[in-house]
């Protein structure tokens, strides 16, 4: 690591563009802090993937782990939609703010379908590219070629190249610096730690910026789906946003550290350390919720009459938290009129809240479970 240079910066008509040196080469760590770093984040990753084994009905929780995700990841581009927003329907969300919520809710669909055709496709560029389309269906980004690599100069910060605050590779080198990426991904001659390659892989794609918009989101996607489909992760329940967007500030400076002084093993050790706490955290997420959940089907298998329809209506909250009268009636298999009462007595309980302040049509919330997500480690 004492010889590593990260890359090169060219001189261009009026500004400087960093063009980087290629990953898919022999690499050496061997910096003790970093592969203790190492070691705590692997034990990390393996009991949350031990714990999600063992978690019934993985699914229902899966589901809001990627809302979440895509809350914190969009925070990062300063876009603002809290957990109980994006999983309001689009007509309950205020006009001014359904930007927003479109752009959490691709990510949500962008997430979920990147990790369904990971049954059919490896890792891979194509993977990528169909994320990106999907994340920029229909939003503010939809006309700058969704799903393709960029084909003009970009920038990050300032109003052009000249007083941007980084400038990625010139976009006729992007082809071959993402094919390079993806060889890297695929290459087991390295024998190089997941969690290290990941780490590099991130570094690396936000760097060349492939994309004209929506970089920085999938390049925090393409985590989690790398470590999927390396089966250093079953399910995708290991999501670094939140602990990327606490630290921005850092996550930001280490990056370009790493551009302007090389400064690659601590880069390296701040996502390493970002992955251990963020899988401590996931391990004790997921402990609330299971203790949440049995302390209230407990509770609920003594409402008497209420007590089925009520273990229902929990069961259904944990996958659609957010319920109208009309949805609880169908998923407790009781009358409207008794729809009501089980609402009020959820509502009593403090497990449900009721967010439009409408007299007919209400629509209410499954608070504590919500806030189970929101809680920092």
């Amino acid at each position: 690591m004492n010889t590593f240079q990260a890359g090169t910066w060219m001189k261009r008509e009026g500004y400087r563009s960093f063009e980087p040196a290629l990953i898919n080469r022999a690499w050496r760590f061997d910096d003790p802090q970093l592969l203790e770093a190492l070691s705590r984040a692997d034990r990390q990753v393996g009991r949350l993937d031990m714990f999600s084994e063992y978690v019934p009905n993985l699914d229902l929780f899966v589901r809001m782990h990627v809302t979440k995700e895509a809350t914190q990841s969009s925070k990062i581009e300063d876009t603002r939609t809290e957990i109980e927003e994006a999983i309001l329907p689009e007509e309950e969300v205020a006009l001014e703010r359904r930007d927003d919520w479109q752009e959490v809710n691709n990510y949500i669909r962008a997430m979920q379908q990147a990790v369904a055709d990971l049954g059919q496709l490896p890792f891979c560029n194509r993977l990528l590219c169909q994320a990106h389309a999907t994340l920029m269906s229909g939003v503010r980004g939809e006309k700058k070629t969704p799903g393709e690599f960029r084909r003009s100069q970009n920038w990050i910060g300032g109003s052009n190249p000249g007083n941007a605050r980084f400038v990625p590779p010139a976009h006729e080198n992007v082809p071959t610096l993402m094919g390079d990426l993806e060889l890297f991904a695929h290459n087991t001659d390295l024998h190089l730690p997941p969690l290290l390659k990941v780490a590099l892989m991130h570094y690396q794609f936000e760097t060349i910026h492939p994309f004209l918009d929506g970089n920085g989101r999938i390049g925090r996607l393409m985590i989690p789906l790398y470590l999927l489909s390396e089966g250093i992760l079953k399910r995708p329940v290991l999501y670094l946003s939140d602990y990327l967007e606490r630290n921005r500030a850092e996550y930001y400076e280490r990056l370009s550290a790493v551009r302007h002084q090389n400064a690659l093993t601590d880069w390296l050790r701040f996502f390493l350390d970002g992955v251990s706490e963020t899988a401590r955290h996931g391990v004790d997420t997921f402990d609330r919720i299971l203790k949440f959940q049995a302390d209230w089907e407990q509770r609920l298998r003594g409402w008497k009459s209420q007590g089925t329809s009520g273990l229902a209506l929990l069961r259904h909250l944990f996958t659609h938290p957010a319920a109208r009268a009309a949805d609880v009636a169908t998923a407790a298999g009781v009358s409207p009129p008794t729809a009501y009462k089980l609402i009020e007595r959820f509502v009593g309980h403090g497990l449900l809240r009721e967010v439009t302040g409408a007299k007919r049509d209400r629509l209410f919330l499954f608070e504590p479970y919500l806030q189970l997500f929101k809680t920092h480690p």
